[in-house]
């Protein structure tokens, strides 16, 4: 069993890290205060090719998988850029090229994955609703056939990036819950054409003002009959359950090693506290109610780290990856947390000055304990499909 990253991540680690020294923590506080997406960064990345990871080579990628993406999430975490970065490789690397590799048609393919890939173009994703929050398979935004297109009408909730992106990969159903069986049939994800839509007034949104994360709004998003081709179905119309597996899974493997950079960057800010600020004529690291706390979140980490990357793995072999990553999900985001809190009481008072970074890391980790699946949701999924207890419902 061999626990090295292959030399495509370790590339990866390099250039993200080459890219990233050139942007301290006060930049990305000036970006989550000042509400802007870290545009220089994201040109950077699209110039050294880093945003076209998992786009196959046939069409301007680097012919790569999951788990080089997540090396480069956690790597720009890590950098200072925190749990707020975790859009930057989730928006388009994620949802969209690695969906449209794996389940695009040739035509969407050729079309769509060079311009994602160059960073020209850039996707959302939009599943969750207002009435059905967690419960996915709830979902009400319909889409009905008309001619050569669909018809849809809905409403979606934190959908993040909608301001920036030309494509919207949007779950639907094709059969009402109530009538469809298994559960999971009848649901089919479209591209949408977000600046064609707006343009023709059939689909709008509103920012919802969040406590972090500010580098990215997120929208409620309104869907008025809005038309698209029933060439731009990605995957089976009624067999989305299939794509769908394939968005999540990856994102919660993203979003947990953004979670898994931002503990790492916590921690280092607390270390480097802990060392530097004297108290009774000592270092505060010398405490160990100081040093412990920070020693737990240390080990904590590393064992996440290892999920993580499994979760990747499995996930590029085509192996069943789904306990994986909800696993990583659940234990990098609360590493996460643990991490900024303890930053937080090593800093004690002066965390609440915006002049420190605590702050923003400790709202960049709170998110994580409740999105995109909230950790007793994990649980849930861990005590009854994992370990087979019995189900509450």
């Amino acid at each position: 069993m061999d626990f090295s990253l292959p030399e495509s991540a370790l590339a990866v680690q390099r250039g993200i890290s080459d890219v990233c020294s050139r942007y301290d923590l006060a930049y990305w506080q000036r970006c989550e205060t000042g509400k802007r997406w870290p545009e220089e960064v994201w040109e950077e990345l699209a110039e050294g090719g880093w945003l076209g990871l998992a786009v196959p080579e046939e069409h301007g990628g680097g012919g790569q998988g999951l788990l080089e993406l997540a090396v480069a999430t956690e790597t720009l975490a890590a950098s200072g850029a925190a749990g707020g970065s975790a859009f930057t490789y989730v928006l388009t690397p994620g949802f969209g090229a690695l969906t449209l590799a794996r389940h695009g048609t040739a035509e969407q393919r050729a079309a769509l994955l060079p311009p994602l890939a160059a960073g020209e173009v850039e996707t959302c994703f939009a599943l969750t609703e207002p009435d059905a929050g967690s419960n996915s398979l709830a979902i009400t935004t319909s889409a009905r056939r008309d001619g050569d297109d669909y018809v849809i009408r809905g409403q979606k909730i934190w959908i993040t990036g909608v301001q920036r992106a030309t494509w919207m990969l949007l779950v639907t159903r094709t059969v009402p819950a109530a009538e469809a069986s298994p559960r999971t049939h009848g649901l089919t994800v479209f591209l949408v054409n977000v600046p064609a839509a707006v343009s023709a007034g059939t689909l709008s949104y509103r920012p919802i003002p969040k406590l972090g994360a500010n580098t990215t709004p997120s929208n409620m998003v309104f869907l008025d009959d809005v038309r698209v081709p029933a060439s731009d179905v990605v995957g089976e119309v009624d067999g989305g359950a299939a794509v769908l597996w394939d968005i999540l899974n990856p994102e919660r493997i993203l979003l947990a090693a953004s979670a898994l950079g931002g503990a790492e960057v916590a921690l280092r800010v607390a270390v480097d506290y802990a060392r530097s600020r004297e108290v009774f004529g000592r270092p505060i690291g010398a405490n160990q109610a100081i040093a412990f706390p920070l020693a737990q979140v240390k080990a904590k980490i590393e064992l996440t780290r290892l999920m993580i990357y499994k979760a990747a793995w499995s996930f590029d072999q085509r192996l069943p990856c789904g306990t994986e990553a909800n696993i990583a999900k659940l234990t990098a985001s609360q590493a996460a947390w643990e991490a900024a809190d303890a930053a937080f009481q090593t800093y004690g008072g002066m965390a609440y000055s915006l002049e420190y970074p605590v702050a923003r890391l400790l709202a960049d980790a709170r998110i994580g304990k409740v999105a995109p699946v909230t950790e007793e949701l994990l649980l849930n999924y861990l005590a009854t499909q994992v370990l087979r207890l019995p189900r509450s419902f």
